[in-house]
């Protein structure tokens, strides 16, 4: 693989993650050796580290991310603020929906219930606050579970007081629906 393409698709995953990714992340994930990653890394923060740029790798304690150049911060903020302040959409309702009934819950579970991606939708819950990210060893991806400020907000003490909760977080016709369909979308996107 050129240098060119390394370079190509380590900003695609930077792009896509929205998170910080680990250099070891990035090493295994590319199959390539550390020091080709390392040499791809300068190559884009050459390019984006730059008053002309948008853009700026970060780097910090053994992990990358793309980040907005400090000197935009006050626009960026602007926008950030507008799209926190307002009120929730339909299909936020719906996604934040999922992750109290159903989480902790991951990305793919709730975009095989809603038949949609939700990758914006829960950046804009994550930056409001009401849904927490957490890395789920055991399902080697993120999960998601409703935060604090949620049940603050709900004025409850615990998500078992939400109407029907019982009925829909442990509802066996639910789990065995996303088991296959996430077995289905795997084998589809194997083939």
């Amino acid at each position: 693989m050129s240098t060119d393409m390394i370079v190509r698709d380590i900003e695609a995953v930077l792009f896509a993650a929205g998170k910080p990714v680990s250099v070891k992340q990035l090493v295994k994930l590319l199959n390539v050796p550390q020091e080709i990653v390392r040499e791809a890394l300068d190559d884009l923060r050459a390019r984006w580290n730059t008053d002309a740029s948008g853009l700026h790798l970060l780097e910090h304690e053994g992990s990358v991310q793309l980040v907005s150049n400090p000197a935009c911060a006050a626009l960026v903020q602007s926008l950030v603020k507008e799209e926190v302040s307002g009120e929730l959409t339909r299909p936020s309702l719906e996604t934040l929906t999922i992750v109290a009934y159903r989480g902790p819950v991951t990305k793919p579970e709730i975009e095989q219930i809603r038949g949609v991606n939700c990758s914006l939708i829960l950046r804009n819950l994550l930056m409001r606050g009401l849904i927490e990210e957490r890395e789920d060893p055991g399902r080697l991806q993120s999960t998601y579970t409703v935060s604090i400020d949620f049940l603050r907000h709900l004025g409850l003490s615990s998500l078992s007081e939400l109407p029907g909760y019982e009925d829909f977080h442990g509802n066996e016709r639910i789990d065995k629906m996303l088991s296959e369909l996430l077995v289905a979308s795997q084998e589809s996107s194997q083939a």
